[in-house]
C-alpha cells in the first residue's frame, strides 16, 4: 500500500472587495482641456474631484498613480477613457445627487458582496503529479504547507462541492449577477473545513504472504466428522440499535460486548486524536486537553512523553514544564469517558496489528509471556530482523506457529498506518479525530480469534462478508469457520438458538447462586463494587469449617467468571466467610487467582485481610455489561431507595 500523497497548494485568491464604493472612472474630458494640463503636475479644469479621488491616498506615486490591477479599457490611459454614458460628471461624494443618466449612475456605485457570491478565478496553478493514496486519504498536496486557518481549507473559493482539496480546488466559477447556485457555496465550505481531513482506518490485512497447504492444514485446527471442534463459539447479533457479540465456551456465556453504532463519543478505546491542551494542573499532576468529545480527556504526568534533552530538569520535569495550554500534541484513548469522567489518555501511542503491537518512536521490545520458551526463542530471532530502528515491537500470543513473512508484512501494515496518521497530524488543526479503531466485531476476531473457537457465526449478511474477508486475509485457514445465520429463515434469534439470552439475563441480576446452594451479592457503588457471600442454602454435613471452605472455594471460581462476564472494574472488594484455618485461606486465594489467570485483562489480588476481605483491582476500559444495558431510575436517581417526603414535613 502506498504512502498517501500530499493535497495540491490552493492558489492565491485575491482579496474580497471592500464595501466602501469605488469612485467611478472619469468623465471624458475635451481636447482643450487635455491640452491645458501643466505636465500633469497640476490637473486640468477638466479633471473632476472624483477623478481625484481615485487616486490611491496615502501612497507615494504621486497623484496619476493608479492602483496595481485596475481596469483599463482598450489599453488607454486613464485620461482617455471612452463612456457610452456620455459626458457626466459624476458626484464627489455618495451624499451627492446620484447622476440622471441610469448607466452612468450604475457605474458609479459598486455593490456589496452578498452571502453565496464567488470571487474571480485565479490562474490555474501547474497540477503536481500525485500517485493513489491510501482510502479515505486520497488527497493530494505539494511539498509547500498550506497556511493553517481560514475558511474552506482545501477548497478554492465560494466551493464548487469539491471542498477536499482535489482536482478541482481553487478553480470556481464566477456566477452571473454575482450569485453561485443555490446552496453551492455555502456545501463548497462545509465540504472544505475540517471534516474533509477523514481519519485513518484500520487496515484489515492484505498483503499478506500466500501459505502453502501443509501449513493451512496444519492451522485449520481439530475437526470431527467434517465439523470443525473447538471450545469456543462467537455469535453476533446485529440490530439497528446495537451489535452484541457473546463468546460461548461450550454452551456456557463467559464473555459479552455491547457496541452502538457509530458512536465516536462513549465507545473511542484505541482511537488516536490531535487533542489541544486546555489548562495544565500542577498540583494533581495532569492536564485536560480537547479531544472533539464532549467532556474534556485527562492526561496524567506518567502518561507524557518527552524528550529528556529539551527539558532542563530531564526525567524530574514537572507537568507544566512540559506541556503548555493551546498546545496540541498526538495521544490515543486508554480509557473510555464513564459517567461525569472523561476519556483517560496517553501519548506512548499503539497500533494493534494482527500479531504485533506497533509503538511508534518507542524502544520496547517484548514477547507475550504466554508463550513457551521456545517459541518465544525462534519470534525473538524474527523481530530481531523485522524490528523497525525508529519504533518499538510487542509480539502477540496469536503470533504462536506463523511465519517470518507474516509477521513482517503485518508490521509493514502498521508502519504505513502511522505515516499516514502522521501526514493526517500535519495538515488538520487540532482537536482532531487521526485514528478510529474498526468496528466491534472486528476488534474481538482480532484479539480473540483462533484454531480455539469452533467458529464464528453472524446474522448480518454486511457484516458476515466484512468479517469473512477480513479473515481470509489474517488467517485463511479459518475462514471457512465463518458462517451466516439466515434470520429470515431460522425459527429463532440466534441468542435464542444458543442459549444466550437466558444466561444475560442471569447475568444481570445481582444474586447469582453457588451449585451448593450459597449465593453471591454484587452491588455496584461510586467508589468500588462490592461483592458478598452468603452459604444461603448451604448447610454442609460435617462442621462449619469445612461447609465454610467449601462454600468460599466455589465462590471463588464463580466470582473471577463474574467479574470477567459483567466487565466489572476498578476497585472490588470480597468479603469471604470468616474462616479459623490460616491453609483454608491460602487455598482459597490460590484458587482464586489461579480462576482468574484465563482473564486477558489485567488484575491484581491481595491476600485475605484478617476480617475476612478481599481486596483486589480490574483494569477498567470502559462500560461494564450492567451499564451497557441500564438506565438511572428517575424516581430514586440510582439510590435504590426513595425518601417518604410526608414525614419530613
Amino acid at each position: 500500500m502506498t504512502d498517501p500523497t500530499v493535497e495540491p497548494t490552493t492558489p492565491k485568491i485575491p482579496s474580497v472587495p471592500t464595501e466602501s464604493p469605488t469612485p467611478p472612472p472619469k468623465a471624458p474630458s475635451t481636447s482643450s482641456d487635455a491640452s491645458g494640463s501643466d505636465g500633469g503636475d497640476s490637473p486640468s479644469d477638466g479633471e473632476s474631484a472624483a477623478s481625484r479621488n481615485r487616486r490611491r491616498r496615502g501612497s507615494r506615486g504621486g497623484r496619476n498613480r493608479t492602483r496595481s490591477g485596475a481596469p483599463r479599457e482598450n489599453g488607454s490611459d486613464d485620461s482617455s477613457d471612452d463612456s457610452d454614458a456620455g459626458d457626466v460628471e459624476l458626484p464627489e461624494r455618495m451624499t451627492q445627487n446620484r447622476p440622471k443618466n441610469p448607466v452612468a449612475a450604475e457605474e458609479a456605485l459598486v455593490k456589496r458582496p452578498q452571502i453565496g457570491d464567488v470571487r474571480p478565478a485565479p490562474a490555474e496553478a501547474p497540477k503536481p503529479e500525485t500517485t493513489e493514496g491510501a482510502a479515505g486519504q486520497g488527497q493530494a498536496r505539494t511539498g509547500a504547507r498550506r497556511r493553517r486557518g481560514g475558511r474552506g481549507r482545501g477548497s478554492g473559493g465560494g466551493g464548487n462541492g469539491n471542498g477536499g482539496g482535489g482536482q478541482n480546488a481553487g478553480q470556481a466559477k464566477p456566477q452571473t449577477g454575482g450569485q453561485s447556485p443555490a446552496g453551492q457555496g455555502a456545501q463548497g465550505a462545509r465540504s472544505g473545513g475540517r471534516g474533509s481531513n477523514r481519519p485513518v482506518e484500520a487496515i484489515l490485512g492484505g498483503g499478506g504472504p500466500d501459505l502453502d497447504e501443509e501449513t493451512l492444514d496444519r492451522r485449520r485446527g481439530r475437526e470431527r466428522k467434517g465439523r470443525p471442534v473447538g471450545r469456543y463459539l462467537m455469535t453476533v447479533s446485529v440490530r439497528p440499535e446495537a451489535t452484541q457479540i457473546a463468546v460461548l465456551e461450550g454452551r456456557n456465556l463467559i464473555e459479552h460486548f455491547v457496541s452502538r453504532p457509530a458512536d465516536d463519543v462513549a465507545q473511542i478505546h484505541g482511537n488516536i486524536y490531535l487533542g489541544k491542551v486546555q489548562n495544565v494542573l500542577p498540583g494533581m499532576e495532569a492536564a485536560f486537553v480537547d479531544i472533539s468529545t464532549p467532556k474534556n480527556a485527562v492526561l496524567y504526568r506518567g502518561d507524557v512523553q518527552f524528550d529528556v534533552e529539551d527539558v532542563e530538569q530531564g526525567g524530574n520535569a514537572r507537568i507544566e514544564q512540559i506541556l503548555k495550554p493551546k498546545q496540541t500534541i498526538i495521544c490515543q484513548v486508554t480509557k473510555n469517558p464513564i459517567a461525569h469522567k472523561g476519556a483517560r489518555l496517553t501519548q506512548e501511542v499503539s497500533l494493534p496489528g494482527r500479531f504485533v503491537v506497533l509503538i511508534p518512536n518507542s524502544s520496547t521490545y517484548g514477547i507475550s509471556k504466554r508463550l513457551a520458551d521456545d517459541e518465544r526463542k525462534r519470534l525473538r530471532s524474527i523481530l530481531d530482523k523485522v524490528k523497525p530502528p525508529q519504533h518499538g515491537v510487542i509480539v502477540r500470543t496469536a503470533a504462536e506457529g506463523v511465519t517470518s513473512e507474516e509477521i513482517s508484512a503485518d508490521v509493514r501494515r502498521l508502519l504505513s498506518q502511522w505515516e499516514q496518521i502522521e501526514q493526517l497530524a500535519a495538515k488538520v488543526q487540532g482537536p482532531a479525530l487521526l485514528y478510529r479503531e474498526p468496528d466491534m466485531a472486528v476488534r474481538v476476531i482480532r484479539e480473540e480469534f483462533n484454531d480455539d473457537y469452533r467458529g464464528v457465526v453472524i446474522d448480518d449478511e454486511a457484516l458476515f462478508a466484512d468479517v469473512r474477508d477480513y479473515v481470509s486475509n489474517i488467517s485463511p485457514a479459518l475462514a471457512d469457520r465463518v458462517q451466516h445465520y439466515d434470520r429470515s429463515v431460522e425459527p429463532l434469534s440466534i441468542f435464542e438458538r444458543h442459549h444466550v439470552h437466558e444466561q444475560l439475563h442471569k447475568a444481570l441480576d445481582r444474586k447469582v447462586w453457588l451449585p451448593s446452594g450459597g449465593s453471591l451479592i454484587i452491588e455496584h457503588t461510586e467508589a468500588l463494587t462490592v461483592i458478598d457471600v452468603n452459604t444461603g442454602k448451604n448447610v454442609g454435613s460435617s462442621s462449619l469449617e469445612e461447609t465454610v471452605f467449601r462454600n468460599n472455594l466455589e465462590a471463588a471460581v464463580e466470582i473471577a467468571k463474574q467479574l470477567r462476564l459483567r466487565d466489572i472494574g476498578g476497585i472490588i472488594v470480597i468479603d469471604f466467610i470468616d474462616m479459623e484455618i490460616k491453609a483454608n485461606r491460602d487455598e482459597v486465594i490460590k484458587v482464586f487467582r489461579d480462576s482468574l489467570a484465563r482473564d486477558k485483562t489485567r488484575t491484581q489480588v491481595f491476600d485475605i485481610s484478617e476480617l475476612g476481605l478481599v481486596e483486589m483491582t480490574r483494569k477498567r476500559i470502559g462500560e461494564g455489561l450492567l451499564e451497557s444495558f441500564a438506565d438511572q431510575c428517575p424516581e430514586c436517581e440510582g439510590r435504590g431507595i426513595r425518601i417518604d417526603a410526608d414525614l419530613l414535613k
